[in-house]
């Protein structure tokens, strides 16, 4: 079979959702993927920053293989271990008070809109202009792209957006009907857009006097990827809902909505498949790996050398840890000739996004930066 024969299958049988990159991968072990041909590709962007440990991590691995032997699903009526231990572990991790699981990012934005209805008794939320916060009817709500929403109009009333790194225009904007402001530390879908210093202290410091609540996404800044285990640290704060997916995992499908407000009545929310103790047992074995191998450490130094070594070649570069993305004058184009180096990236717009597995070496960012070099992005 080639990618042609793949392309027509898709074509026929797959719902037309996703504009792929022409490569078709067959297997993945560390930095590496492997497509049909067995042409080999440095690993760049991660499954859009999920592969935190790479692919194929012997521990993760292990863990699937063990715990599948015991028990994969049960439902919610019942205890199990692997829930609850991730749960702790989240909640020491984060220093709030509660954690919900959930399977991926979009349902842990969706728990926090209800959080914050439940808990201020207030419907109105909200989000940052240019945000991203998934496409189920409550998440897209606070999603801002029109190419998202405009054809699930109408989506759930009360949402608002305002501009991004923009304090005064957000205190405009807060009323006595706002239940919750939500925001990411960094936006990444829109091209690893990085806000002001204060930016996040000062929002905290608004939603505190304003008493609202204040979430925060980081769904994709979570888990070391930004040189601190949560990018809200930087600011030295602490949000009253922290949404959590992608990296936590390491390519198995989990999130979770960690939270320091109202908790949920039995029956209020649910799921048959959230919390699973495979799921939950891959998540610790994941984060404890991040801990134990100080990788939200190697996120900051290797960060720091990519945006140093980009910079000094006259890219326009800007990010934080391993969350960088580069100027270019055509976005897909510069994917496309790095995929002819044997390099996966992605990209927004005209930004060529690199969310790389936080186990990369400097021999891995020097292949990187060798074909970047190269192609003269």
């Amino acid at each position: 079979m080639d990618l042609k024969e793949i392309e027509r299958i898709e074509a026929k049988y797959y719902a037309n959702t996703f504009s792929r990159l022409p490569v078709a991968i067959t297997h993945g072990k560390g930095m590496y993927l492997y497509d049909l041909e067995d042409r080999k590709y440095l690993d760049m962007f991660a499954g859009i920053a999920v592969n935190s440990l790479g692919h194929c991590h012997p521990e993760v691995v292990e863990t699937i293989r063990e715990q599948s032997k015991l028990l994969m699903h049960t439902s919610n009526w019942l205890y199990t271990l692997p829930q609850l231990e991730l749960a702790q572990l989240l909640v020491e991790s984060t220093e709030l008070e509660k954690a919900f699981i959930t399977n991926d990012g979009t349902e842990a934005v969706e728990t926090a809109i209800k959080l914050a209805r439940k808990t201020t008794g207030k419907k109105e939320i909200i989000a940052m202009k240019n945000a991203f916060h998934g496409r189920t009817m409550g998440a897209l709500s606070l999603t801002w792209g029109e190419k998202y929403r405009k054809p699930f109009m109408p989506l759930v009333p009360e949402m608002k957006f305002v501009e991004y790194n923009d304090v005064d225009a957000l205190k405009r904007v807060i009323t006595d009907k706002t239940a919750a402001v939500i925001v990411e530390p960094i936006q990444g879908e829109a091209g690893v857009i990085i806000p002001e210093e204060n930016y996040l202290k000062e929002v905290r410091e608004i939603t505190k006097e304003r008493e609202v609540l204040l979430i925060i996404d980081e769904i994709q800044t979570g888990f070391g990827r930004t040189g601190k285990l949560f990018a809200f640290q930087h600011s030295g704060i602490k949000p009253d809902i922290l949404c959590l997916a992608k990296g936590m995992g390491g390519g198995f499908p989990i999130g979770a909505t960690v939270f320091s407000c109202e908790d949920f009545e039995p029956g209020e929310h649910g799921g048959t498949f959230i919390g699973n103790p495979l799921a939950c047992a891959v998540a610790n074995t994941v984060v404890k790996v991040i801990l134990r191998d100080k990788l939200t450490e190697n996120a900051r130094e290797i960060g720091d050398y990519l945006l140093n070594e980009l910079e000094k070649g006259g890219m326009n570069a800007h990010g934080k840890g391993l969350m960088i993305g580069i100027d270019v004058k055509d976005g897909k184009k510069s994917v496309l000739d790095l995929i002819k180096k044997g390099i996966l990236t992605i990209h927004s717009g005209n930004t060529v996004r690199v969310l790389p597995p936080l186990i990369i070496e400097k021999k891995h960012a020097d292949e990187f930066l060798s074909a970047v070099g190269d192609i003269k992005l």
